[in-house]
């Protein structure tokens, strides 16, 4: 625990709370964020939290209860607060804000207008460029199939060239022999005449079929009287794929209004929130999203929060959002909205007919996955926070939040390597891991090199804790994002090995002043995971419970993670080249000697003017690489040929270094 937390003083803090609109942050004890709020009034929000327990919920009491300190920032309006909690919510993930468990993203077809010679591509993002964007629609493979469709029917390219600066600079690609471009690379066709072809592809995007099918019907019918039946086939089976893409496309209204529909379906522990997308009036998908319910009390206040983490996720907006019900920031979250979108966002909650049925579809909708996926939330939480349980019973350590597990790799004691993998809730946090290259310890020594991991991992959280808690409080705590990861210390460590690798970790905590658990993660004979080394002694574990399986996982990653760092460090030794050695010559300059001289022979019997005018080259650089091969070359002695010398230098300079992997 920091100075800082050691001395906050929640009473005192509250009088000093500002009457401005902002964003309240609430951490506990191991300095996690818990919660995150907003309020247009800081100092009325954050002291009803701490006044009597009147009219809150068992789980803002159990909240509450856990709070060691808070801070705050102010904003200069409550839609800047709406805005930065958002961020802030989905940047920490706290514990008792209602959380969207799925991270999505949807995929675009982008058609880019901002070219001469457009192309239509698949997208996950949309930007705010001069190109056109369909969707988002749910099935990426959909839009594969459509992009496909597109490129049969009118041809477009799909190479990046830069045209028409780059017309006729190289042969025309596979594309144009198979008769699926029509090579404007070369010239063969005008760019009036290629842009007609895009326009009946943005025509087909924008859902008006008829032309598109009347045509291929009549081109089928004329292949089939002239007799080329090949041809008649091929138009067949466009026209079949573009009344199958037709038919995907459902009529909901008569308005071509772009809006989703939103409802929810919720017990006591979970909801699922359904969306349904409707574009230009047509239904293109629905997707379901699960939420863990934490604070929030009643439907309203889930709805509500689904809908700012939501909305804060994703690139498109729509006109209009369609509601279960009412929430109570409706109409402070449609401006937000509108201000996204750059168009007033309207909010409908339906109350009679077509409109309140398309709702109670997606309530219902929701409520079937609810119950069909219940069993199969209860095994996920089970193979990984019951997992990190089970661990926290074995040891005797009760609930576990986050767990750092540590391996080192090397081959003899070569190019040695750390890896550091965390598990948060018994799911890998992959932005934390981190690989550390051993800088103090020469040859195999896995215990010191574990020690300076350790170290270095250690010190450097202790550093960055020490300069989070210098920066003022108030408004300023903000700043706080810019430290990484290393300053959240793990409620346990694990070792990949027995007693000596624990004690190790033991002594480093001890002399930095720390107390934290530490294990080891024991193999067996196989090199399978056995059991964990604790204090001392070996606890066996069920090797059949989910807490077992997920120290398996863990000691397996770590293992993994440290050996592809290794491996990439050979594979860069291994193509090390003499040109390395030579002072001022970079990659771009050992290239461009490779290419004017062909080898290294070349290279050391070239001279300085030869080197010199070298394309990539200049003066300084070639007296660099003249002085480095001929100081090789030692007087002449008595008997030796000068062919002799020159062999030996040859040779020098062919050889690599490579690692030693006995």
């Amino acid at each position: 625990m920091t100075e800082k937390e050691t001395i906050f003083d929640i009473e005192e803090e509250l009088k000093k709370l500002p009457a401005s609109p902002g964003v309240y942050i609430m951490h506990d004890a191991r300095d996690e964020i818990i919660y995150v709020g907003k309020a247009k009034i800081l100092k009325n929000r954050v002291r009803q939290y701490f006044q009597s327990s009147r009219g809150k919920t068992a789980k803002i009491e159990k909240m509450v209860s856990r709070i060691v300190r808070f801070e705050y920032i102010i904003t200069d309006s409550e839609l800047e607060a709406l805005v930065l909690e958002c961020n802030l919510i989905k940047e920490h993930r706290p514990r008792y804000n209602t959380m969207l468990k799925d991270d999505k993203t949807y995929p675009y077809i982008k058609v880019t207008l901002d070219e001469d010679f457009p192309r239509v591509l698949f997208s996950r993002t949309m930007k705010k460029d001069r190109c056109k964007y369909f969707g988002p629609y749910t099935s990426a493979g959909a839009v594969k199939d459509t992009i496909d469709l597109i490129h049969k029917l009118w041809k477009i390219r799909t190479c990046s060239r830069s045209l028409p600066k780059d017309i006729g600079k190289e042969r025309p690609c596979l594309n144009y022999h198979i008769k699926q471009c029509q090579a404007p690379c070369q010239g063969y066709i005008s760019q009036e005449e290629y842009g007609k072809s895009v326009a009946q592809a943005l025509e087909f995007l924008n859902g008006r079929y008829t032309s598109i099918l009347t045509m291929l019907e009549e081109k089928m019918t004329a292949a089939a009287d002239s007799m080329d039946f090949e041809k008649a086939i091929e138009y067949r089976e466009l026209l079949s794929s573009v009344k199958q893409v037709a038919q995907k496309q459902k009529i909901t209204s008569q308005s071509q209004e772009d809006r989703d529909i939103i409802a929810m379906a919720a017990d006591t522990e979970d909801a699922v929130v359904q969306v349904f997308f409707v574009r230009d009036g047509k239904l293109i998908g629905r997707e379901h999203f699960h939420v863990e319910i934490a604070t929030a009390g009643d439907d309203s206040q889930i709805i509500g929060s689904f809908i700012k983490q939501f909305y804060a996720g994703t690139p498109f907006i729509p006109r209009e959002v369609w509601v279960q019900q009412e929430f109570e920031e409706m109409p402070l979250v449609a401006e937000w909205l509108g201000k996204r979108r750059g168009q007033n966002v309207k909010f409908v909650v339906p109350k009679k007919g077509q409109k309140e049925r398309l709702v109670e579809l997606a309530a219902k909708n929701a409520l079937l996955v609810l119950s069909q996926d219940k069993e199969k939330i209860k095994r996920e939480e089970l193979r990984t926070i019951g997992a990190m349980n089970q661990i926290g019973a074995a040891l005797g350590l009760g609930h576990l939040k986050r767990i750092e597990a540590f391996d080192i790799s090397n081959i003899s004691g070569f190019e040695s390597v750390g890896s550091m993998v965390v598990y948060e809730d018994g799911r890998p946090k992959r932005n934390d891991y981190r690989k550390f290259r051993i800088r103090t310890v020469q040859g195999p020594n896995d215990y010191a090199s574990m020690r300076e991991v350790l170290t270095r991992r250690f010190e450097h959280g202790l550093k960055e804790r020490l300069e989070q808690a210098n920066i003022p409080g108030g408004e300023s705590g903000g700043d706080a994002e810019r430290f990484g990861s290393f300053t959240r210390f793990p409620d346990l460590l694990m070792m990949d090995g027995g007693r000596g690798q624990v004690n190790v970790a033991l002594e480093v905590l001890t002399e930095l002043g720390l107390s934290i658990p530490v294990c080891g993660m024991v193999k067996d004979d196989n090199h399978r995971t056995r059991g964990l080394y604790y204090q001392n002694q070996e606890l066996p574990i069920d090797r059949f419970s989910e807490g077992f399986k997920l120290i398996t996982r863990i000691q397996d990653e770590a293992h993994r993670f440290a050996i592809e760092y290794h491996r990439s460090l050979r594979s860069k030794t291994q193509v090390h080249s003499v040109l390395d050695e030579i002072e001022g010559i970079g990659p771009a300059r050992r290239k461009a000697l490779m290419q004017n001289f062909k080898s290294l022979e070349a290279v050391r019997d070239a001279s300085l003017e030869e080197l010199a005018k070298a394309r990539g080259m200049n003066r300084r650089a070639a007296e660099s690489v003249y002085a480095f091969f001929h100081s090789k070359e030692t007087p002449q002695p008595a008997g030796e040929t000068g062919e002799t010398r020159n062999e030996n230098v040859k040779g020098e300079i062919s050889c690599m270094e490579l690692p030693s992997q006995n």
